[in-house]
């Protein structure tokens, strides 16, 4: 007779991280997108929000090291417009499994260009919606640019769903222009402090997630290689999609 095959369970539990990689270039002003790849393979996560992954002006070329991540298990999703892009406004994802079913790019409204990426993947463990985003420097233009998002969720279907990104928002409280996307997201405490990698004092980056509970132990990826590779340190979490249950409807949080 012959032997059952084992089918192992998909996991529910993984990890995710963003990282702003400050165009490939490092506190030390050397562009080396190698060096990128190797602080994104000390990682080991399964999604990985990239900023700045292309060129600002000009064309928006792709600026990472693909051969060295694709080594790694890594794939960039299909977002850029260009061939040879990696994002949308700099927002790049790559993921270790799954595959794409949807994603919708937005121009954020403000005085600068930004932008955001809204993929719906298809993952072992099922459903998962995730926002990659980076937002402006005024304090206003990120009210606005997070309201755009929320709004976008709401008209799309329900599912679990998470953001991540270079927010630039460094003030707790009711100051901060992140309040807004506390009833969705839940309350915004001071995180992690990523900014300045060197010596990080400023909680720039951001992993956010609902229903709330699916994303725990967010930190920041403090190593050698980090802190001189970008000016920003990445940031990590676990994302639990078990976790998720029967939530809510997004409409109605948002």
């Amino acid at each position: 007779m012959s032997k059952p095959v084992s089918m192992k369970p998909p996991r529910s539990a993984l990890t995710v991280a963003s990282y702003n990689v400050h165009k490939c270039v490092g506190i030390d002003r050397k562009f080396d997108p190698h060096r990128i790849a190797h602080v994104i393979a000390e990682l080991k996560a399964d999604i990985v929000a990239v900023q700045e992954a292309d060129k600002r002006f000009g064309r928006r070329v792709g600026l990472l090291d693909m051969a060295t991540l694709r080594n790694e298990g890594l794939r960039l999703l299909p977002i850029s417009r260009l061939p040879d892009g990696h994002g949308w406004h700099g927002n790049a994802l790559l993921v270790r499994e799954g595959a794409l079913a949807d994603v919708h790019c937005m121009a954020l409204p403000g005085a600068e260009p930004r932008g955001a990426v809204i993929a719906e993947l298809e993952l072992p463990a099922g459903r998962l919606r995730v926002v990659a985003a980076h937002f402006g420097l005024l304090r206003r233009c990120r009210m606005r640019q997070g309201a755009a998002i929320l709004e976008a969720i709401a008209r799309r279907d329900e599912m679990p769903t998470i953001m991540m990104g270079d927010l630039n928002e460094w003030r707790p409280g009711r100051r901060s222009s992140l309040r807004l996307l506390e009833p969705l997201f839940g309350t915004m405490g001071l995180g992690p402090a990523s900014f300045p990698s060197r010596l990080p004092v400023l909680a720039l980056d951001r992993i956010l997630g609902w229903p709330r509970g699916i994303i725990s132990d967010v930190h920041a990826h403090d190593t050698p290689l980090a802190r001189l590779a970008s000016d920003h340190l990445p940031l990590k979490a676990r994302l639990d999609l078990a976790a998720a249950g029967q939530p809510a409807a997004i409409a109605a949080a948002a």
